[in-house]
């Protein structure tokens, strides 16, 4: 049937909340977008009248839809050239969602959706629908077809796994500028000391090139080792340069509500460092710099006024 003017209205109203939702399921932008346009051409193949609740039935079949991508993608990462990372969104993408919660602050932050793939994908969809957007286990349960005491006995679980991701401390823009700029003048100083005292003692360096760009195949751990590691990584070099092309410009911004570091060159944004700070310091950094998930991320950035840079890079 076709559909009519209010039926492509009704799709649209919630198009903004089901692709914050793919989007935390996935961790992709791009899939979470071939997900909600795979959830609209099923809406105009349905008999929308016989639909008692749209927006039930579309969150429904959208996370249907991003619970069989999780498997398949889960095969695909097994042969992903080094670590795989979320694709960064940088503050004000609307795909990011609500954030009037510190649930829903957390359940978008680079730390975590990074932790939730320890999850199941069944656990992934309760964790996302309860924590993120207050779904009822009721409702949680009809989508996923289980009862509500399992959906409830899953978020539980869900929520062990993910639970070393959760120490993050809320920080404004503001706070989030001085915690890049304290960093980068840190990185910058040739020294390991200054890296060292913003580092938490077990803090992580977790980078993602996709094989496209150099990355390291496995973690850097505990604040040494990172600090040794980030002041190779910015002392300038002709090796480095030819690698990305030039000399990039790094700016403070957030990324996934986390205090980032953007890089940019000629324009184009060639990397996104998310700071994972905790009342202790620095626990993480996740460096995104695999081109193919950095598009929606330069998109953004090509669309805000961001100033000046604080730092020229190599």
């Amino acid at each position: 049937m076709a559909l009519t003017a209010d039926d492509v209205d009704r799709f649209e109203a919630a198009r903004p909340r089901l692709a914050a939702i793919a989007y935390r399921l996935l961790g992709s932008a791009s899939e979470a977008e071939d997900a909600v346009q795979e959830t609209f051409l099923r809406w105009q193949a349905a008999d929308v009248d016989r639909v008692d609740v749209p927006e039930a039935w579309l969150t429904k079949v959208l996370t249907n839809l991003c619970l069989n991508q999780l498997t398949s993608a889960r095969a695909r990462r097994e042969t992903y050239v080094g670590q795989w990372l979320p694709e960064p969104l940088l503050a004000g993408d609307p795909m990011l969602g609500p954030a009037d919660t510190a649930e829903q602050r957390e359940s978008v932050s680079y730390a975590v959706l990074a932790l939730m793939e320890r999850l199941t994908p069944q656990e992934r969809a309760v964790y996302v629908l309860r924590e993120a957007f207050g779904y009822p286990h009721r409702d949680i349960a009809g989508i996923l077809g289980v009862s509500e005491a399992a959906s409830q006995q899953i978020l539980h679980r869900a929520r062990q796994h993910v639970a070393a991701g959760r120490a993050r401390t809320d920080i404004d823009q503001a706070a989030a500028r001085r915690v890049v700029e304290e960093f980068l003048s840190a990185a910058a100083s040739g020294r390991i000391e200054p890296l060292v005292r913003l580092l938490t003692g077990d803090a992580v360096s977790i980078g993602d090139g996709g094989g496209k760009i150099p990355a390291r195949a496995t973690p850097v751990v505990g604040a040494v080792a990172v600090a040794k590691f980030l002041r190779g990584l910015f002392t300038p070099g002709q090796a480095k340069r030819a690698v990305v092309g030039g000399t990039p410009e790094l700016y403070a911004w957030t990324a996934n509500g986390d205090p980032a570091v953007v890089a940019v060159l000629d324009g184009r944004v060639i990397g996104v460092i998310c700071l994972q700070v905790t009342a202790d310091g620095v626990a993480a950094l996740h460096s995104q710099v695999n081109p193919d998930k950095l598009h929606r991320a330069g998109g953004s950035w090509a669309a805000v006024d961001h100033g000046e840079p604080l730092f020229t890079a190599f």
